[in-house]
């Protein structure tokens, strides 16, 4: 937007800075100058203004010149507002408002026997001409460049009605059905029944705090005026204005929220200019309240400030004294706020009850006005210190175990991913643990991202798509992260890890070729982490497939679930057909899940280190034969149970099947190391553990073969 230094000065008189200077304070107080032009000798300067949307009280002449009255510490002159008295009206003007959820005041003042002709200057100090002529404003007529005026100084937007085109009264309502309006841009609108509208009684005579109607517009012949100030809400003019393409300044400021005190003063402002044409003032102003939206905008409630807690928020500055009670107060009064002194603090360190501006709606809370005391005082006058804190840095308690997860899996291969933390509805209730739990967000970027993810599985699985879409053959992938459940209302996070793979593994030796990645490799990683953790009991197991146990994400014949200490801790396999048709996946992708706030539960192992026996190790290897139903496990649980210092180590050398066997049956030929930390074993120790170990096979299940 476009600032005149020569109309700041006028409500500044005492202004000590030069231009070039104004400019450098406002942008280093939040009010950003992008650029100075000068116009000439007596004229000023030209700002190019950049106002950020939470600042709407900041986009006009008036409103920077009170920044610039805080920050220099000079009397901001007031707005000339006072009008001649009125003549007594017969009857009231009727104003009614009926959409009271979005227009919270309507104000009206008629004005008769106004002469409608070319704008001069209205009033000694406007010089109206030379500021539009500086701002390149077009000069329309004095009644079009009243209210372009108000706007420009003050930042209110107003309208002006030729009064006599009015029937009956004002109704402030929404849209009928049907409704038709011409605006002022000669087009014709099919109105919407949520538009909200200036009627009168008869019709619709403008959208409401957008653009004016054609039929009641101000002409030369004009005599009688009604002028408009008003509050709108700022969705409701950002809707109507949306659906009938339109931006106009009333609606840029309506959208952002306008200041509902304000309406009055524009009124009066917009009316002083015009009776300077001849005319008088019919009756009192009309001044229509809701008094709900009053309560929630003009008449918020004060907000606590304590001198201790802006000087512990602010710290030190480059002055010694500091930030003072004085400082605090100066600055908050120049903004426009209201402070009274309360009892409940020591002298040294004063508190205040302050009243808010209507004007600085963003602000709302005690750090809001100490951010405001800080902006005005000046972030480059604060020392550069280092923020203190008393304690020692503290890991989080499942750090430790969350730095030992994502460590094995970097060894297994994989590389880290981060993906989003939305996901759309579909894959959301596709992957959900509890369906019935997931979190839509209540105004999403789009549908592929209107859900908190309540697993990692839909991120793993587009990452991995994305690789094989664009060539990578081999993908190793895995993420660390929080997923969500609940409610809107209360939404509860959890670590988790999602890891996927797709392609071949590397080349390990000659002996072992490179070959497609398979259930076993990734069964493979699952148990790294698994064994990273003490846990008396872990396994695998899987369910049929009309059992509805099985995620639907997953194959249900190439899948298994992982328990540990008798609860689910994730789920793993190959993607479900279904899936990978959908993504255009061709190649098997295999992919699971880990629910690290179970594992966190657990403690870590911790490597003990053992003195190397100096002992010469004894292998016996033991031929069992096993029906088909007896798994390993069984057999390795039976030898542990022993619990033979001199037993080392036991493991599977070969498994061989043949006919001659039996049915359902199979050799497995066992090899167990036996060592003493302290000396050699003799003969009948060793014939005492081999006797153990038959026995314990034995009872496992296994036969010694023949």
């Amino acid at each position: 937007m476009k600032i005149l230094t020569k109309w700041l000065r006028a409500y500044l008189p005492e202004l000590p800075a030069d231009d070039a200077q104004l400019a450098e304070d406002l942008t280093l107080r939040g009010i950003a100058v992008e650029g100075i032009y000068d116009l000439g000798a007596g004229n000023g300067s030209l700002y190019e203004m950049d106002i950020t949307t939470n600042r709407v009280d900041a986009m006009n002449h008036y409103g920077i010149a009170r920044e610039a009255a805080a920050i220099y510490g000079v009397q901001l002159k007031p707005l000339d507002v006072a009008l001649p008295q009125a003549q007594a009206a017969n009857t009231p003007f009727s104003v009614r408002i009926e959409a009271e959820d979005v227009c919270g005041r309507f104000t009206a003042r008629v004005l008769r026997g106004i002469g409608i002709g070319d704008s001069r200057d209205w009033f000694p100090g406007a010089e109206v001409a030379v500021y539009f002529g500086l701002l390149e404003q077009k000069l329309i007529s004095n009644a079009v460049d009243a209210t372009n005026f108000a706007w420009l100084a003050m930042g209110h937007p107003t309208h002006a009605f030729d009064l006599d085109k009015i029937e009956g009264g004002i109704v402030v309502r929404r849209a009928r059905k049907g409704e038709m309006l011409k605006t002022l841009d000669g087009m014709v609108r099919q109105l919407d029944p949520e538009d909200l509208v200036v009627a009168d009684h008869a019709r619709p005579l403008a959208l409401a705090g957008v653009m004016g109607g054609w039929d009641s517009m101000i002409t030369p012949e004009t005599k009688n005026v009604l002028i408009e100030a008003a509050w709108f809400d700022p969705m409701a003019v950002r809707r109507t204005a949306r659906r009938h393409g339109l931006h106009t300044d009333a609606s840029h400021r309506f959208e952002r929220g306008a200041d509902f005190d304000a309406a009055p003063v524009a009124s009066a402002l917009v009316s002083r200019i015009l009776l300077a044409n001849g005319g008088w003032i019919e009756g009192e102003l009309v001044d229509a309240r809701v008094a709900a939206i009053e309560k929630r905008t003009a008449g918020r409630a004060s907000v606590h400030l304590a001198l201790s807690e802006v000087r512990r928020i602010l710290g030190k500055t480059e002055d010694e004294e500091g930030i003072t009670a004085g400082t605090v107060e100066n600055v908050l009064t120049a903004l426009g706020c209201h402070l009274a002194a309360t009892g409940q603090a020591a002298k040294d360190q004063p508190a205040w009850q302050v009243t808010l501006p209507s004007w600085r709606l963003d602000i709302e809370r005690e750090i809001d006005l100490i951010e405001e005391v800080a902006r005005v005082y000046g972030y480059n006058r604060f020392a550069n210190t280092l923020p203190e804190f008393g304690e020692g840095v503290r890991a989080l308690p499942w750090a430790e175990a969350e730095v030992t997860v994502r460590r094995t899996l970097l060894a297994a291969g994989f590389h880290e991913a981060i993906g989003s933390t939305f996901c759309s509805a579909a894959d959301a209730a596709l992957t959900a643990p509890q369906p019935a739990l997931v979190v839509p967000l209540g105004n999403p970027l789009s549908e592929e991202a209107g859900t908190l993810r309540p697993s990692l599985v839909p991120g793993m699985l587009a990452m991995i798509a994305g690789n094989l879409h664009r060539d990578v053959s081999d993908v190793h992938l895995f993420e660390l992260g929080t997923v969500f459940s609940g409610t809107t209302e209360k939404v509860d996070e959890r670590p988790a890890i999602a890891f996927g793979a797709a392609g071949s593994l590397p080349e390990q030796s000659p002996l072992h070729p490179e070959r497609a990645i398979d259930f076993h490799d990734v069964k493979g990683v699952v148990e790294q982490v698994l064994a990273r953790f003490h846990a008396q009991s872990v396994y695998f197991d899987s369910f049929p497939a009309d059992a509805g146990i099985m995620p639907a994400w997953l194959h249900p014949y190439r899948a298994a679930r992982v328990a540990a200490q008798g609860l689910s801790v994730g789920w793993f396999g190959q993607l479900h057909p279904r899936e990978a048709a959908a993504r255009k996946l061709k190649e098997a992708v295999l992919l699971g899940e880990l629910y690290l706030d179970r594992l966190y539960k657990l403690p870590l192992r911790r490597p003990i280190a053992r003195e190397i026996s100096r002992f010469q190790p004894v292998r016996r290897d033991f031929s069992l034969v096993l029906e088909e139903s007896i798994r390993w496990e069984k057999i390795d649980e039976s030898l542990a149970g022993l619990r033979i210092p001199e037993m080392v180590e036991w493991r599977v050398r070969e498994v061989f099947r043949d006919a001659k066997l039996g049915e359902r049956t199979y050799s497995l030929l066992m090899g167990v190391t036996f060592q003493a930390p302290d000396r050699t074993l003799r003969e009948e120790e060793l014939q005492s553990f081999q006797e153990r170990v038959v026995e314990a096979v034995g009872k496992a299940g296994a036969r010694l073969r023949a």
